[in-house]
């Protein structure tokens, strides 16, 4: 129904059938539950989600979920009249519960406004006229350039915070009236107590907030912070992962206000926030598990089968399902298989896909069936809701491939659409890249699946990294299987934008992973933070946290920051208390984050690596001072095919490019690396600057490695090459001047380290070693 936009009072009534009404087609629904916020004079026996929007967003469609015991047993009688300028109700809906109302609005002609809805019982037999409730609804001005906001990306460092474990900056808040775990008694005297990993400890945005500045000098750019949002469960309420009230900051750890404010300050820093989003579960305590707004709303073994035909064709194998199987109580559900490679896989029995898909983690983690579209449009509106209020600038989505792959498409496809230049990093915990691959944007299924999805975490490659380090160099063992897990990149849509990591929240620590071995230790940190990827870092990373290294920990894994908590014995944020050891890998942290702030080469560069050889992997960053234009590319690229050159376009063929070396070494005792192999990169470049320690080491003979450990190289290119021009067809491409001047340096260099060889022996090795390079 749309109406004239002058009218300020415009009406519909649904007169519909109760069944009929439960299979409407096209659902939406919005967030916000009790107590209400952004609005003052909210009946306290009312429910109404999102409790405030914004005019003038990129979908003007909202939908309005609102939730009371007072509606009359029959959802026909039940009339609305919004009450504003430019607003057109299209629709109303119901579900099988009559205690819920959507109310379905097109803003697309909508200035920010507050306008009223008005809601009437139309029972014939009723005494009065009064409406029920007469809500005031508040549309909000966008801010200027919300839509073009820019997400996290390869430019960035992201830094894992767990809120209730970092600090604890206002004690106050430590334990609510309201909320049912209190902060663990006695945890600072008695963290041996065995309920203390994983009671509530008291950090909270405060905490994070009066530390902003020690994280922007670490050099760390976006803060991924593990969910806030309220966990009123019983037990285990810390971690954020059973939410309770999807549009609440736990009172624990703030106000939706407090959250606000903390990403403002933070963007003044330089510093970024992503928020922690979970559509695939919730809380057992949510207050929909008193009164679910319809039958379907959760996933159940018994239910699936029943109430989503429809929407679930493909997954159901049996026609029939006794009645007496849709009384299966959500107290004792089916829990999931955790076997993701249902979702991809061709040969995968229905069931097996559902026992997946629709199972529950835990019983306190409901599983929310995304296939309801009233379900789904609720989710979707909030993310939206939490991007534009608080200003985000990215999403993680947890345990991504959990949730219906429907509805993640048009999750992901919603939130981009919204947001162009934003991001979203999924998680699939799995070490198979196949697996992580098909959730990309822009891979192409076999089953036809796309996504909007622009990042994943890869774990794939974390797993491998931890792995290759801690054994030993074989043929087939150590830095080999590092070296070779990348060649899968070539599965991915964009591989560059998948985030990797030294170790999450459900990781045991990088510093117990490797044995507490330094050396091994910043070669992982180095991995990460200059890979052809977008890096993140968990929190105490920097100051050598430990946790066991076998099976799950998580209590332990998310200890307490140093610092973070009175009487602390070490404080990470002054330095005071910590080893020798945790300062000096603070300081190298702190070091190599600053300068990759500053280096497009380890942010946006070409990576070429060379094949492990006596426990020495050798990779390079590289990036053109001046990027080629597609055409010049394209030019460069067909004189290269028709010269049957098999030399692939990379900057670090390039002598005027800007290059990083970084040198992973597992040798104990003092070795010699020849410089020969690498010369189709070094070029001209006769000296390098070490990024840790600032020295400078020439590139005009061998390099030597003390000991194992990790170098990094910034090379200095030729002063000739850097203003050096070249002709279109050649640009960005190793031209026969480039080819010659390698092998002259190749061969002097050659000569001066090879003894009792010829000059032949020298010009093949140079003429090899050059030709392997170009063609890597």
């Amino acid at each position: 129904m749309i109406l004239n936009l002058r009218t300020l009072t415009t009406s519909l009534v649904i007169m519909l059938s109760l069944g009929a009404s439960a299979n409407t087609a096209q659902a939406s629904s919005s967030s916000l539950s009790l107590p209400l916020q952004g609005t003052s004079s909210q009946p306290q026996d009312l429910t109404l989600e999102p409790a405030f929007w914004w005019a003038g967003m990129h979908n003007p469609e909202l939908q309005l979920m609102l939730y009371s015991r007072d509606f009359p047993s029959l959802p026909q009688q039940l009339k609305v009249d919004i009450q504003g300028q430019g607003i057109t109700l299209k629709s109303l809906e119901h579900t099988d519960n009559p205690h819920y109302l959507f109310i379905n609005l097109d803003l697309s002609q909508a200035a920010p406004q507050i306008f009223e809805l008005v809601i009437s019982n139309t029972d014939s037999a009723s005494k009065t006229n009064t409406p029920l409730y007469r809500l005031p609804y508040t549309l909000q001005a966008r801010v200027k350039g919300s839509r073009e906001r820019q997400g996290f990306s390869n430019k960035d460092v992201i830094y894992l915070i767990t809120p209730d474990r970092f600090a604890n900056g206002d004690t106050s808040n430590d334990n609510q009236a309201d909320m049912l775990e209190p902060v663990a008694a006695n945890s600072l005297s008695n963290p041996s107590n065995p309920y203390y990993p994983d009671a509530r400890h008291g950090g909270d945005i405060a905490g994070i907030s009066q530390h902003l500045a020690y994280l922007a000098k670490l050099g760390v750019t976006q803060l991924w912070i593990n969910p806030l949002l309220e966990n009123n469960q019983a037990q285990y309420s810390y971690h954020g992962y059973s939410i309770t009230n999807l549009y609440r900051v736990d009172p624990r750890f703030g106000s939706n206000e407090d959250y606000k404010a903390l990403v403002a300050k933070a963007n003044k820093l330089g510093l970024g926030v992503i928020k922690d989003v979970v559509v695939n579960h919730i809380g057992s305590n949510h207050w929909w598990l008193n009164d679910l707004p319809s039958q379907d709303w959760l996933n159940d073994a018994t239910k699936t089968q029943l109430h989503n035909r429809e929407s679930k064709p493909d997954l159901i194998q049996s026609a029939e399902t006794k009645s007496s199987a849709i009384k299966s109580s959500v107290t004792s559900p089916r829990f999931t298989s955790h076997r993701r490679t249902t979702v991809q896989d061709p040969y995968a029995a229905a069931q097996d896909h559902i026992d997946f898909v629709d199972g529950w983690f835990t019983d306190t983690m409901p599983d929310l069936n995304q296939s309801n579209p009233k379900l789904a449009t609720y989710l979707i509106q909030n993310s939206i809701w939490w991007v534009e209020y608080a200003r985000l600038s990215g999403i993680r989505e947890d345990t991504y491939s959990y949730a219906d792959k429907g509805f993640l498409a048009k999750w992901s496809k919603a939130v981009m659409a919204e947001y162009p230049n934003f991001n979203i990093v999924g998680e699939e915990w799995t070490a198979n890249p196949i697996t992580v691959s098909y959730w990309q944007k822009g891979k192409i299924n076999a089953d036809g699946y796309t996504s909007d999805l622009p990042s994943l975490m890869d774990f794939p490659l974390y797993e491998k990294l931890i792995a290759s380090l801690n054994e030993p160099e074989t043929w087939d063992t150590g830095f080999i299987k590092l070296y070779e897990m990348l060649a899968n990149d070539v599965v991915y849509a964009d591989p560059s934008q998948l985030v990797l990591f030294d170790g999450n929240h459900d990781t045991n620590r990088i510093f117990s992973l490797v044995k507490e071995n330094i050396d091994l230790y910043k070669m992982a940190l180095t991995y990460v933070l200059t890979a052809k990827r977008i890096p993140q870092l968990f929190y105490g990373t920097e100051v050598l946290m430990t946790s066991p290294t076998e099976g799950r920990h998580d209590g332990v894994v998310r200890s307490d920051f140093p610092g973070g908590f009175a009487n602390s014995a070490t404080n990470a944020f002054t330095g005071q208390g910590l080893s020798e050891s945790q300062r000096q890998t603070q300081q190298f942290v702190r070091t190599l984050l600053n300068y990759r702030k500053q280096s497009p080469a380890l942010q946006s560069g070409d990576l070429l690596h060379f094949v492990p050889q006596d426990a020495v992997y050798v990779q390079f960053r590289c990036v053109l001072n001046a990027p080629l234009s597609a055409e010049q590319k394209a030019e460069a690229l067909k004189s290269l095919i028709q010269n049957n050159s098999l030399t692939q376009h990379n900057a670090c063929t390039q002598p005027s490019a800007d290059k990083v070396m970084v040198i992973y070494n597992k040798n104990e005792k003092i070795v010699t690396l020849d410089i020969n192999r690498f010369v189709s990169v070094l070029g001209d470049s006769g000296a390098a600057t070490d990024i840790i320690s600032g020295k400078t080491v020439s590139l005009n003979q061998a390099i030597t490695l003390p000991h194992a450990g990790v170098t990094i190289l910034e090379l200095k290119p030729n002063s000739k090459s850097k203003t050096k021009t070249k002709s279109p067809q050649n640009a960005g491409l190793p031209s026969s001047q480039d080819s010659m001047r390698s092998r002259s340096k190749a061969n002097a260099l050659t000569r001066a380290h090879t003894n009792n060889s010829t000059n032949n022996s020298a010009n093949n090795l140079a003429k090899n070693s050059t030709q392997k390079g170009t063609q890597s």
